[in-house]
């Protein structure tokens, strides 16, 4: 009944100082299992503890499982999130999105030695008024804050899975169902987070391979500590929070089945975490009425996590993007954004500034970007240009092609022009393209329907301070009536464009119904195509 050690081994040692029959072994830096020694721990505990202390559960039978992994009892865990298949609560407040920021940009961020000589990440807050700091630890499931040294700290960080923030955004969802995240505990297991992440649909990963994965992902998170001092704002008093767990893991319940030959098969895993003492400052309903806390918190699309797990191969850049922009939209739509910002993001200062002095890596790194920006676009991430300073010339060719109409006349008559023009479409971007983008800004990015609907959920309640009531009108023009209305004035998509004042890409958009359209550019369009005013209430 011997186990063996995976491929997926990262050699951190641990289970060898665990075997109470000695049979783990090291030779040629390579461990592996005595089959002469391992007895399944039998006599000893009832479970292998080369298994459960293994950060990513490395160690499975010589033999394979066969037949269907099946755990009759599983302990009880907290509600499933996304009721509704879209969109779940979820806590938002700066040291939710920096420690994101931190699973997913790694060294990338401005790492440096503090005062007491450890590693340690710091985001200034409200204008130098108060801080955030980070550490980093190699311990999983004890409250301990222990903090790495430089060395370690690194090799920990670049060995950081940057799909760990999905775990890190679930546990940030499952705390704002509790009254007091800071003392009460949630529950969720390997079959949940499969679920959310969308693993279950990956048939070229064995249940053995998912498991040790979800494993790995859940344990980062928590090897993160925050220390806060934060200045009085509005009525909330100042306060400080000292260095402790981010998230606080207790020891996790590996499950187990028992073939016919003895060997034990891991089979599924409970995961019990708590909220560090952040929460109680940022994460407090009560505090937050009785203006001693603040409760942040805003909407999480299923739909990212789905999307970091697809993308975070081939398109880290816009992985850690889309991650940032999940809380910088938060704060309002209409964020006008650099593009050195947003490519310190995906790529980090240092490769930015390779890029500054070399042409080569300069090429790289602009294609790259233009490329990642089609991808947050095709996950309903438009950006939305600045005409003054990102001028169509260095646009990308993606964005270009977007004006091509889809109707053929009106594309035929896209190319004449496009071709009598002096500057032609696929014409070279001109010289300098890079200190041009160096001043470039996006102007905000369109959203698709869940992104939007976090936002306006979170967003002040504007009505209520207001002291007349007004009356709310619900206008439902649907994309189905700008086409029968543009095709009744006679319209091309062009020409509604001009009489709008609006991009055509954004006419076909609007009937293709691909983001909902703003109650000010509904009225312009029932106004230039003549419609009634559909409202209600």
């Amino acid at each position: 009944m011997a186990y063996k050690i995976s491929q997926s081994c990262t050699g951190c040692d641990i289970c060898r100082t665990q075997c109470p029959t000695g049979a783990i072994k090291v030779k040629d830096n390579q461990t592996w299992i005595d089959p002469n020694l391992c007895n399944n721990c039998e006599g000893y505990y009832p479970e292998p503890q080369c298994v459960i202390h293994c950060p990513i559960s490395s160690p499975v039978p010589a033999h394979g499982k066969k037949g269907r992994y099946k755990l009759n009892e599983r302990p009880a865990t907290s509600p499933d999130l996304f009721a509704d298949d879209k969109t779940n609560p979820f806590a938002s407040s700066i040291v939710i999105w920096e420690a994101c920021n931190l699973l997913a940009q790694g060294l990338s961020l401005p790492w440096h030695t503090d005062a007491s000589g450890k590693f340690c990440y710091q985001r200034q807050v409200r204008q130098g008024q108060g801080q955030v700091d980070f550490w980093l630890t190699d311990r999983f499931d004890t409250d301990s804050t222990d903090t790495l040294s430089a060395d370690k700290a690194q090799a920990t960080l670049e060995a950081m899975d940057i799909k760990a923030t999905c775990l890190h955004l679930i546990y940030a969802a499952h705390a704002t169902a509790l009254e007091k995240p800071w003392q009460e505990e949630f529950t969720v297991n390997d079959v949940q987070i499969e679920n959310y992440l969308g693993l279950e649909k990956r048939t070229d990963l064995s249940k053995a391979a998912k498991l040790s994965l979800i494993k790995q992902l859940a344990q980062q998170p928590c090897q993160i500590s925050i220390g806060a001092h934060w200045s009085k704002q509005g009525k909330v008093p100042e306060f400080s929070i000292p260095q402790s767990r981010l998230w606080h893991l207790q020891p996790i319940e590996h499950h187990f089945q028992e073939d016919k030959q003895g060997y034990k098969h891991l089979v599924g895993l409970t995961f019990r975490v708590r909220a560090g003492i952040w929460a109680k400052y940022f994460l407090n309903r009560q505090g937050c009425q009785n203006r001693t806390a603040f409760y942040q918190y805003g909407n999480l699309p299923q739909s990212l996590l789905s999307a970091v797990i697809s993308n975070w191969q081939h398109h880290q850049g816009a992985t850690r993007m889309m991650l940032w922009l999940l809380f910088k939209t938060r704060i309002g739509k209409r964020q006008r954004i650099t593009v050195p910002t947003l490519m310190r993001v995906a790529y980090g200062e240092d490769k930015l500034l390779r890029a500054s002095s070399q042409r080569d890596e300069r090429k790289r790194l602009v294609r790259t970007f233009e490329t990642d920006l089609e991808v947050l676009s095709h996950y309903g991430l438009k950006p939305v240009f600045d005409p003054v300073t990102y001028l169509p010339e260095i646009q990308p060719m993606w964005a270009k092609l977007g004006e091509l109409p889809d109707d053929a006349d009106a594309a035929l008559e896209f190319w004449i022009q496009d071709g009598n023009s002096n500057r032609r479409l696929t014409d070279a971007a001109p010289r300098g393209k890079w200190n041009l983008l160096m001043k470039a800004r996006i102007l905000w990015f369109e959203l698709k329907a869940e992104w939007e609907h976090a936002l306006t959920t979170v967003e002040p309640n504007k009505v209520r301070l207001t002291k007349r009531k007004t009356k709310s009108h619900s206008f439902i023009l649907s994309g189905a009536d700008v086409i029968a209305a543009r095709q009744r004035n006679k319209l091309s998509q062009r020409d509604l464009a001009q009489l709008t004042g609006k991009s055509q890409s954004w006419i076909r958009d609007i009937e293709k119904e691909r983001f909902r359209i703003k109650l000010e550019d509904q009225r312009l369009l029932q106004e230039v195509l003549g419609l009634a005013e559909l409202s209600s209430g």
